[in-house]
C-alpha cells in the first residue's frame, strides 16, 4: 500500500533495498547501472587516497544520484526524483568493501571474527538542482567463526555481492552476537534517514 508518497527512481541493483522501499510503500522504477567490469565513468568506486570512511561511502552515494540524474535526461526519461545508496564496512580504520574472489572473502571473514566493525550507509535524493544525503552508522559484532563455517558459508555464493562479505538478512545472522544502530542500514538502506530524506524532499508524508 501507498502512504501517499510520489514515484522515484531507485538507481541501485539491489534487490534488499527493493525490498526495503516496498515495505515503507514508496513507488519507484529502478534505474539501472552497468554492473562490473563495466561500470559507468561517473561513479568510481575505488577509494581515493587518504579517504575517510564517511567522506568515501558520502561521495559515492551522491556520485550514483546525480548520475542518476543525467542518465534520465540522456534516456529523455519522466522527470522525477532519483534516490541511491552505497554501504560499506569498517574494520581497524580500513575501508571494507565487496570481496573480489572466494579468496577475498574469506580474508574479509576471517579478520571479521570475534570483532567489532562498523557499517556506514549513506542515501541520497537528487531532484532538479537539488543534491541531499543523510548517513547511518551501525556497530556490529560477530561471534569467533571457525575456518570451516566461512568456508561453507562463501559455497553458497551470499557474500560475494555484499559489503564485508556478509548479508545481514542472510545466514551470516547467525554470526552476528550484536547490533547498535539500524538494521535496515547494515541491509542497505537506513529507512529512518531514507524516509527523513524523502520528507525533505516533500516526496512522502
Amino acid at each position: 500500500m501507498l502512504l501517499n508518497s510520489r514515484r522515484i527512481y531507485l538507481a541501485s541493483r539491489s534487490p534488499r533495498r527493493r525490498e526495503l522501499l516496498h515495505q515503507i510503500g514508496i513507488d519507484f522504477d529502478t534505474l539501472l547501472f552497468r554492473a562490473p567490469p563495466r561500470e559507468d565513468e561517473e561513479v568510481n568506486e575505488a577509494s581515493l587516497p587518504d579517504e575517510d570512511v564517511e567522506t568515501y561511502v558520502v561521495r559515492v552515494a551522491l556520485a550514483k544520484a546525480e548520475g542518476g540524474l543525467r542518465r534520465v535526461a540522456w534516456r529523455g526519461l519522466r522527470r522525477q526524483a532519483v534516490l541511491s545508496a552505497d554501504t560499506t564496512l569498517e574494520f581497524e580504520g580500513e575501508i571494507i568493501g565487496k570481496p573480489r574472489d572466494t579468496q577475498h572473502a574469506e580474508e574479509i571473514l576471517c579478520r571479521l571474527s570475534g570483532q567489532e566493525h562498523h557499517v556506514l550507509t549513506a542515501v541520497a535524493v537528487a531532484h532538479e538542482d537539488r543534491l541531499e544525503y543523510r548517513l547511518s552508522r551501525s556497530c556490529v559484532r560477530f561471534r569467533p567463526l571457525d575456518v570451516h563455517e566461512i568456508r561453507r558459508y562463501i559455497t553458497t555464493g551470499e557474500p560475494m555481492d555484499k559489503a564485508g562479505a556478509y548479508g545481514i538478512q542472510g545466514y551470516a545472522a547467525t554470526f552476528i552476537s550484536e547490533i547498535k544502530g539500524s538494521y535496515s542500514g547494515i541491509m542497505g538502506l537506513p529507512l529512518f534517514e531514507t524516509s527523513e530524506l524523502l520528507r525533505a524532499f516533500k516526496l512522502m508524508d
